[in-house]
């Protein structure tokens, strides 16, 4: 089975770019690897992670932590997802 785990995070105004670089630095506990990890922006200052594993739904996966007061605006949001199909 294929899970995709989602983690969204708003920045403050003006430090999306700072964000994004504390995404990019963030690695994996224990050295696990996903199939895929995509990292994306929106308006707003938001950034989104999707990272696909081969696991169960209900697995124990590594996720980013939440990045702080001092970048994000608001708790993180994180959504799982079982993969149905690909085309």
């Amino acid at each position: 089975m294929t899970v995709a785990v989602m983690w969204e995070a708003r920045a403050h105004d003006g430090k999306g770019p700072d964000l994004l670089a504390w995404v990019r630095a963030q690695r994996p506990a224990g050295g696990a690897t996903p199939l895929r990890q995509e990292i994306l922006a929106a308006p707003e200052d938001r950034v989104l992670v999707i990272t696909w594993w081969d696991a169960p739904y209900d697995a124990v996966l590594p996720e980013l932590p939440e990045p702080g007061e001092d970048l994000a605006r608001r708790a993180v949001h994180r959504w799982r997802f079982e993969s149905l199909e690909t085309r």
